[in-house]
Protein backbone atom coordinates (compact mmCIF):
# COMPACT_ATOMS: atom_id res chain seq x y z
CA UNK A 1 0.00 0.00 0.00
CA UNK A 2 1.30 3.42 -0.89
CA UNK A 3 2.23 5.61 2.04
CA UNK A 4 -0.02 8.47 2.96
CA UNK A 5 1.36 11.95 2.53
CA UNK A 6 2.72 13.27 5.82
CA UNK A 7 -0.02 15.80 6.47
CA UNK A 8 -2.82 13.43 5.49
CA UNK A 9 -1.37 10.70 7.73
CA UNK A 10 -1.27 13.18 10.60
CA UNK A 11 -4.86 14.13 9.91
CA UNK A 12 -6.03 10.53 10.06
CA UNK A 13 -3.99 9.87 13.22
CA UNK A 14 -5.64 12.82 14.90
CA UNK A 15 -9.03 11.63 13.82
CA UNK A 16 -8.45 8.25 15.45
CA UNK A 17 -8.79 10.05 18.76
CA UNK A 18 -11.76 12.17 17.71
CA UNK A 19 -15.25 11.85 19.13
CA UNK A 20 -16.76 11.01 15.74
CA UNK A 21 -18.53 7.67 16.03
CA UNK A 22 -19.96 5.35 13.43
CA UNK A 23 -23.48 4.30 14.37
CA UNK A 24 -26.10 2.13 12.75
CA UNK A 25 -29.63 3.41 12.28
CA UNK A 26 -31.93 2.63 15.22
CA UNK A 27 -33.77 -0.04 13.22
CA UNK A 28 -30.64 -2.25 13.35
CA UNK A 29 -28.70 -3.87 16.19
CA UNK A 30 -24.99 -4.68 16.51
CA UNK A 31 -24.55 -6.92 19.52
CA UNK A 32 -21.24 -8.40 18.36
CA UNK A 33 -19.58 -5.02 17.77
CA UNK A 34 -18.54 -5.65 14.17
CA UNK A 35 -20.21 -2.38 13.06
CA UNK A 36 -22.70 -4.11 10.73
CA UNK A 37 -26.35 -4.96 11.34
CA UNK A 38 -26.99 -8.28 13.07
CA UNK A 39 -29.15 -10.88 11.34
CA UNK A 40 -32.53 -10.85 13.13
CA UNK A 41 -33.09 -13.69 15.58
CA UNK A 42 -36.86 -13.36 15.17
CA UNK A 43 -37.80 -15.57 12.20
CA UNK A 44 -40.76 -13.30 11.45
CA UNK A 45 -38.31 -10.54 10.52
CA UNK A 46 -36.37 -12.67 8.02
CA UNK A 47 -37.08 -12.66 4.30
CA UNK A 48 -36.65 -15.38 1.66
CA UNK A 49 -37.41 -13.76 -1.74
CA UNK A 50 -38.30 -15.97 -4.70
CA UNK A 51 -36.28 -13.59 -6.92
CA UNK A 52 -33.00 -12.08 -5.69
CA UNK A 53 -32.21 -8.56 -6.92
CA UNK A 54 -28.55 -7.70 -7.55
CA UNK A 55 -27.12 -4.25 -8.25
CA UNK A 56 -23.63 -3.10 -9.11
CA UNK A 57 -22.51 0.42 -8.23
CA UNK A 58 -23.78 3.13 -10.66
CA UNK A 59 -21.89 3.25 -13.96
CA UNK A 60 -22.14 5.15 -17.22
CA UNK A 61 -23.88 2.33 -19.09
CA UNK A 62 -25.74 -0.17 -16.88
CA UNK A 63 -26.54 -2.35 -19.91
CA UNK A 64 -22.82 -3.04 -20.38
CA UNK A 65 -22.48 -4.23 -16.80
CA UNK A 66 -25.63 -6.33 -16.93
CA UNK A 67 -23.75 -8.37 -19.53
CA UNK A 68 -20.45 -8.26 -17.60
CA UNK A 69 -22.15 -9.75 -14.54
CA UNK A 70 -24.33 -12.26 -16.44
CA UNK A 71 -22.11 -15.31 -15.92
CA UNK A 72 -21.68 -14.57 -12.23
CA UNK A 73 -25.44 -14.18 -11.81
CA UNK A 74 -25.98 -17.55 -13.50
CA UNK A 75 -23.54 -19.04 -10.99
CA UNK A 76 -25.42 -17.29 -8.18
CA UNK A 77 -28.69 -18.82 -9.40
CA UNK A 78 -27.18 -22.31 -9.34
CA UNK A 79 -25.77 -21.83 -5.84
CA UNK A 80 -28.96 -20.40 -4.33
CA UNK A 81 -31.61 -22.17 -6.40
CA UNK A 82 -33.28 -18.83 -7.02
CA UNK A 83 -33.73 -16.55 -9.98
CA UNK A 84 -31.43 -13.52 -9.84
CA UNK A 85 -32.23 -10.24 -11.57
CA UNK A 86 -29.74 -7.47 -12.40
CA UNK A 87 -31.04 -4.09 -11.25
CA UNK A 88 -29.44 -1.05 -12.97
CA UNK A 89 -29.13 1.86 -10.54
CA UNK A 90 -28.62 5.48 -11.56
CA UNK A 91 -27.14 6.89 -8.36
CA UNK A 92 -25.60 5.87 -5.03
CA UNK A 93 -28.58 7.38 -3.21
CA UNK A 94 -31.05 5.33 -5.25
CA UNK A 95 -29.07 2.16 -4.59
CA UNK A 96 -29.02 2.76 -0.83
CA UNK A 97 -32.72 3.62 -0.77
CA UNK A 98 -33.57 0.45 -2.71
CA UNK A 99 -31.84 -1.72 -0.12
CA UNK A 100 -33.26 0.26 2.82
CA UNK A 101 -36.73 -0.31 1.38
CA UNK A 102 -36.05 -4.04 0.95
CA UNK A 103 -36.15 -3.99 -2.85
CA UNK A 104 -32.44 -4.80 -3.23
CA UNK A 105 -30.95 -7.97 -1.75
CA UNK A 106 -27.37 -8.30 -3.04
CA UNK A 107 -25.16 -5.40 -4.06
CA UNK A 108 -21.77 -3.94 -4.70
CA UNK A 109 -21.57 -0.53 -3.01
CA UNK A 110 -18.69 1.72 -3.99
CA UNK A 111 -16.05 2.63 -1.44
CA UNK A 112 -17.53 5.95 -0.33
CA UNK A 113 -21.18 4.90 -0.12
CA UNK A 114 -20.37 1.65 1.68
CA UNK A 115 -20.50 3.11 5.24
CA UNK A 116 -23.81 4.87 4.53
CA UNK A 117 -25.26 1.65 3.11
CA UNK A 118 -24.12 -0.23 6.23
CA UNK A 119 -25.51 2.41 8.59
CA UNK A 120 -28.78 3.18 6.84
CA UNK A 121 -29.70 0.18 4.69
CA UNK A 122 -28.63 -2.82 6.77
CA UNK A 123 -25.93 -3.72 4.25
CA UNK A 124 -23.64 -6.58 5.35
CA UNK A 125 -20.48 -6.44 3.17
CA UNK A 126 -18.38 -9.60 3.08
CA UNK A 127 -16.34 -9.60 -0.15
CA UNK A 128 -14.14 -7.48 -2.37
CA UNK A 129 -12.43 -8.09 -5.70
CA UNK A 130 -8.71 -8.82 -5.56
CA UNK A 131 -5.85 -9.86 -7.80
CA UNK A 132 -4.47 -13.38 -7.85
CA UNK A 133 -1.86 -12.46 -5.24
CA UNK A 134 -4.52 -11.06 -2.91
CA UNK A 135 -3.74 -7.40 -3.56
CA UNK A 136 -6.71 -5.10 -3.92
CA UNK A 137 -7.86 -1.53 -4.13
CA UNK A 138 -7.56 1.58 -6.25
CA UNK A 139 -6.28 5.11 -5.98
CA UNK A 140 -7.93 8.50 -6.21
CA UNK A 141 -6.43 10.55 -9.01
CA UNK A 142 -6.91 14.21 -9.73
CA UNK A 143 -6.84 14.52 -13.48
CA UNK A 144 -6.81 17.21 -16.13
CA UNK A 145 -6.06 17.26 -19.86
CA UNK A 146 -2.71 18.01 -21.53
CA UNK A 147 -2.28 21.72 -22.18
CA UNK A 148 -4.61 22.80 -19.38
CA UNK A 149 -1.81 24.58 -17.47
CA UNK A 150 -2.85 22.59 -14.37
CA UNK A 151 0.31 20.83 -13.20
CA UNK A 152 -0.32 20.26 -9.49
CA UNK A 153 -3.22 20.48 -7.03
CA UNK A 154 -2.00 23.95 -6.04
CA UNK A 155 -3.00 25.15 -9.52
CA UNK A 156 -6.66 24.34 -8.77
CA UNK A 157 -6.96 27.49 -6.68
CA UNK A 158 -9.46 29.86 -8.26
CA UNK A 159 -10.65 27.19 -10.71
CA UNK A 160 -13.53 24.68 -10.93
CA UNK A 161 -12.98 21.12 -9.74
CA UNK A 162 -15.37 18.36 -10.81
CA UNK A 163 -16.35 15.94 -8.07
CA UNK A 164 -18.66 12.97 -8.75
CA UNK A 165 -21.12 12.78 -5.85
CA UNK A 166 -20.95 13.58 -2.16
CA UNK A 167 -21.20 9.88 -1.22
CA UNK A 168 -18.13 8.94 -3.28
CA UNK A 169 -14.82 8.37 -1.52
CA UNK A 170 -12.48 9.05 -4.45
CA UNK A 171 -14.94 11.34 -6.19
CA UNK A 172 -15.40 13.71 -3.24
CA UNK A 173 -14.53 12.67 0.32
CA UNK A 174 -10.85 11.74 -0.06
CA UNK A 175 -9.89 14.59 -2.40
CA UNK A 176 -11.67 17.09 -0.14
CA UNK A 177 -9.73 15.89 2.91
CA UNK A 178 -6.41 15.68 1.04
CA UNK A 179 -6.74 19.09 -0.63
CA UNK A 180 -7.50 20.66 2.75
CA UNK A 181 -4.77 18.86 4.71
CA UNK A 182 -1.97 18.92 2.15
CA UNK A 183 -2.70 22.00 0.04
CA UNK A 184 -4.90 24.24 2.24
CA UNK A 185 -7.54 24.22 -0.48
CA UNK A 186 -11.15 24.29 0.69
CA UNK A 187 -14.22 24.01 -1.57
CA UNK A 188 -16.14 27.26 -2.11
CA UNK A 189 -13.31 29.22 -0.50
CA UNK A 190 -10.39 28.37 -2.77
CA UNK A 191 -12.07 26.66 -5.71
CA UNK A 192 -15.56 26.05 -7.05
CA UNK A 193 -16.82 22.48 -6.65
CA UNK A 194 -19.10 21.09 -9.33
CA UNK A 195 -20.67 17.62 -9.44
CA UNK A 196 -20.83 15.35 -12.47
CA UNK A 197 -22.83 12.54 -10.86
CA UNK A 198 -20.50 9.68 -11.85
CA UNK A 199 -16.79 8.93 -12.33
CA UNK A 200 -17.48 8.13 -15.96
CA UNK A 201 -19.00 11.57 -16.51
CA UNK A 202 -16.02 13.28 -14.89
CA UNK A 203 -13.51 11.31 -16.95
CA UNK A 204 -15.34 11.94 -20.21
CA UNK A 205 -15.72 15.59 -19.23
CA UNK A 206 -11.97 16.00 -18.76
CA UNK A 207 -11.13 14.04 -21.91
CA UNK A 208 -13.46 16.26 -23.93
CA UNK A 209 -12.25 19.42 -22.13
CA UNK A 210 -15.67 20.13 -20.65
CA UNK A 211 -14.11 19.93 -17.18
CA UNK A 212 -10.74 21.49 -16.42
CA UNK A 213 -9.89 19.15 -13.56
CA UNK A 214 -11.63 16.27 -11.78
CA UNK A 215 -11.15 13.80 -8.91
CA UNK A 216 -11.85 10.18 -9.90
CA UNK A 217 -11.18 6.54 -9.08
CA UNK A 218 -8.38 5.26 -11.29
CA UNK A 219 -10.03 1.83 -11.40
CA UNK A 220 -12.84 3.38 -13.46
CA UNK A 221 -10.36 5.45 -15.50
CA UNK A 222 -8.26 2.39 -16.35
CA UNK A 223 -11.30 0.37 -17.44
CA UNK A 224 -12.53 3.19 -19.67
CA UNK A 225 -9.10 3.47 -21.29
CA UNK A 226 -8.98 -0.31 -21.79
CA UNK A 227 -12.41 -0.26 -23.48
CA UNK A 228 -11.38 2.65 -25.72
CA UNK A 229 -13.99 5.01 -24.26
CA UNK A 230 -11.20 7.56 -23.69
CA UNK A 231 -7.58 7.60 -24.80
CA UNK A 232 -4.68 7.61 -22.36
CA UNK A 233 -3.18 10.66 -24.07
CA UNK A 234 -6.34 12.66 -23.34
CA UNK A 235 -5.72 12.47 -19.59
CA UNK A 236 -2.98 13.91 -17.37
CA UNK A 237 -2.72 12.94 -13.68
CA UNK A 238 -1.58 15.63 -11.24
CA UNK A 239 -2.15 13.72 -7.98
CA UNK A 240 -2.41 10.07 -6.95
CA UNK A 241 -3.49 8.99 -3.47
CA UNK A 242 -2.81 6.02 -1.24
CA UNK A 243 -4.61 2.77 -2.08
CA UNK A 244 -8.20 2.49 -0.88
CA UNK A 245 -10.47 -0.58 -0.61
CA UNK A 246 -12.60 -1.03 -3.68
CA UNK A 247 -16.32 -1.87 -4.07
CA UNK A 248 -17.65 -3.98 -1.22
CA UNK A 249 -20.12 -6.78 -1.99
CA UNK A 250 -22.71 -8.07 0.42
CA UNK A 251 -26.34 -8.63 1.28
CA UNK A 252 -29.25 -7.02 3.08
CA UNK A 253 -29.18 -7.96 6.77
CA UNK A 254 -32.52 -9.78 7.02
CA UNK A 255 -32.15 -12.46 4.37
CA UNK A 256 -32.47 -15.92 5.94
CA UNK A 257 -29.07 -16.92 7.40
CA UNK A 258 -28.81 -20.05 5.25
CA UNK A 259 -29.49 -17.96 2.13
CA UNK A 260 -26.83 -15.47 3.14
CA UNK A 261 -24.35 -18.33 3.46
CA UNK A 262 -25.25 -19.66 -0.01
CA UNK A 263 -24.72 -16.19 -1.50
CA UNK A 264 -21.33 -15.88 0.21
CA UNK A 265 -20.33 -19.30 -1.12
CA UNK A 266 -21.35 -18.21 -4.62
CA UNK A 267 -18.95 -15.27 -4.47
CA UNK A 268 -16.03 -17.28 -3.15
CA UNK A 269 -16.55 -20.30 -5.41
CA UNK A 270 -16.95 -18.36 -8.68
CA UNK A 271 -14.31 -19.30 -11.26
CA UNK A 272 -13.17 -16.10 -12.99
CA UNK A 273 -11.08 -17.77 -15.66
CA UNK A 274 -12.22 -16.72 -19.14
CA UNK A 275 -15.29 -14.87 -17.86
CA UNK A 276 -16.64 -11.45 -18.78
CA UNK A 277 -15.84 -10.26 -15.25
CA UNK A 278 -12.18 -11.10 -15.76
CA UNK A 279 -12.16 -9.40 -19.16
CA UNK A 280 -13.70 -6.23 -17.73
CA UNK A 281 -11.79 -5.92 -14.46
CA UNK A 282 -8.50 -7.39 -15.77
CA UNK A 283 -6.36 -7.03 -12.61
CA UNK A 284 -8.84 -8.89 -10.41
CA UNK A 285 -9.37 -12.64 -10.52
CA UNK A 286 -11.15 -13.53 -7.28
CA UNK A 287 -13.39 -12.35 -4.45
CA UNK A 288 -11.73 -12.22 -1.03
CA UNK A 289 -13.34 -11.97 2.44
CA UNK A 290 -13.37 -8.51 4.03
CA UNK A 291 -14.17 -6.91 7.36
CA UNK A 292 -16.08 -3.63 7.25
CA UNK A 293 -14.66 -2.75 10.66
CA UNK A 294 -11.06 -3.23 9.49
CA UNK A 295 -10.95 -2.53 5.76
CA UNK A 296 -13.19 0.57 5.85
CA UNK A 297 -11.54 2.19 8.88
CA UNK A 298 -9.65 4.71 6.75
CA UNK A 299 -12.84 5.58 4.86
CA UNK A 300 -14.74 6.23 8.09
CA UNK A 301 -11.90 8.53 9.18
CA UNK A 302 -12.05 10.41 5.90
CA UNK A 303 -15.79 10.79 6.49
CA UNK A 304 -15.06 12.19 9.93
CA UNK A 305 -12.60 14.66 8.42
CA UNK A 306 -15.32 15.86 6.08
CA UNK A 307 -17.98 16.03 8.79
CA UNK A 308 -20.06 13.32 7.14
CA UNK A 309 -23.19 12.36 9.06
CA UNK A 310 -24.62 8.85 8.95
CA UNK A 311 -28.05 10.12 10.00
CA UNK A 312 -30.61 8.26 7.91
CA UNK A 313 -33.58 9.99 6.35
Amino acid sequence: MKRLSTLFAALLLALSFANAEFKLDSRYSDNDGDLVADIPTDSNKLIDPSVLIFAYTPVEDPAVYADVWSEFLEHLEKQTGKKVQFFPVQSNAAQIEAMRAGRLHIAGFNTGSNPLAVACAGFRPFAMMAAKDGSFGYEMEIITYPGSNINSPADIKGKKLAFTSQTSNSGFKAPSAILKADFNLIPNRDFEPIFSGKHDNSILGVANKDYLVAAVANSVLNRMIARGVVKKEQIKTIYKSQTFPTTGYGVIYNLKPELQEKIKEAFFSFNWEGTKLQKEFKKESQFIPISFKKHWEVIRKIDAANGVSYTCK
